[in-house]
């Protein structure tokens, strides 16, 4: 019987978990699409969720919770200001998990987890600027 068993352990100490679903979560809210294990996939739903209704409350206790479990602040400033409004009509089910095979080094069942009406210019948005920022450097010497 599985009594109190709440989460996948995924051979990880809690600090260690912790930090990864931090960093997941927050590479989750930037790119709105990551590839990852489906374990990973299947747990890092349960937190982003609930990252989400803090956004939707949008008071500042909810932003302060968020910024504790979020490493970056402009994850949380993207949380509050774009994803929190919206999902302000939805009730729940704010990302979904979809298979995608297996990784050829370890056979390990892969997953894309996306976040439900997602922008699709999110995704590298950040590299993109940033390569538009290098050439505009280089174009400038």
């Amino acid at each position: 019987m599985r009594h109190a068993r709440g989460y996948r352990r995924l051979n990880r100490t809690h600090e260690h978990r912790k930090a990864l679903f931090a960093n997941m979560a927050g590479s989750l809210i930037e790119h709105e699409q990551i590839k990852t294990t489906l374990p990973k996939a299947k747990e890092l739903k349960r937190i982003i969720d609930k990252l989400i209704t803090l956004g939707k409350r949008g008071d500042l206790h909810a932003r302060r919770q968020a910024d504790s479990q979020l490493k970056q602040d402009m994850h949380v400033a993207k949380l509050f200001e774009i994803l929190g409004p919206r999902y302000k009509d939805r009730t729940g089910g704010y990302c979904r998990v979809l298979k995608a095979g297996f990784r050829y080094g370890d056979m390990a069942p892969m997953a894309i987890i996306e976040l439900v009406d997602r922008d699709p210019s999110a995704k590298g948005a950040a590299d993109h600027a940033r390569m538009d920022a290098e050439e505009a450097m280089a174009d400038a010497e």
